[in-house]
């Protein structure tokens, strides 16, 4: 009987360690995106208990960044279109973001093929439940390459976990 007690107190002990481990899990993301300009997900969420969040963008494809490169931006959804216009102007050189632009809450800069990037932003601009968007500002690439950013769930309530959502596939 000792020895259970003992084991379970062992186990107990170990488990409270680390429950701070996996709860720092929850701030971090990581996203994949191809040649076939595609992100491998079409949404992304965080506990809005998260003050800071980090994201990694990871170029699974082969193609370069001048002739296939993404990028992974934050804005809220009713800004995407504008950014995406102004990132044309801006071009490669400045990752296709304009400089310094308040709408972009977060971004990586555009990483080509067996590339990758990794971001931490504070979430001090995110209001839970709020409408926000990622997406690849490369020319061409957001119509296809964008998805949800969920700050908590979209009626303002906090979630216990991170949530990462495969896109949905077609039936055969």
């Amino acid at each position: 009987m000792n020895i259970t007690l003992s084991i379970a107190s062992v186990t107990a002990a170990l488990l409270s360690l680390a429950a701070p481990a996996a709860r720092a899990a929850d701030c971090t993301l990581n996203i994949e995106a191809n040649d076939e300009m595609q992100f491998n997900q079409r949404q992304l969420q965080v506990d809005a208990g998260c003050e800071t969040v980090t994201v990694t963008l990871k170029h699974a494809g082969t193609l370069t960044r001048n002739v296939m490169g993404h990028d992974w931006v934050l804005a809220r959804t009713a800004d995407v279109g504008a950014l995406v216009n102004a990132g044309m102007s801006a071009g490669l050189a400045h990752n296709y973001q304009t400089g310094n632009d308040p709408r972009i809450l977060a971004s990586t800069p555009v990483v080509g093929g067996g590339e990758s990037s990794t971001i931490s932003f504070s979430t001090a601009k995110l209001q839970p439940g709020g409408d926000y968007s990622f997406f690849c500002t490369y020319p061409g690439h957001s119509v296809m390459m964008k998805g949800a950013f969920v700050f908590g769930d979209r009626s303002g309530r906090r979630v216990a976990t991170a949530a990462l959502a495969k896109p949905a596939t077609a039936a055969p």
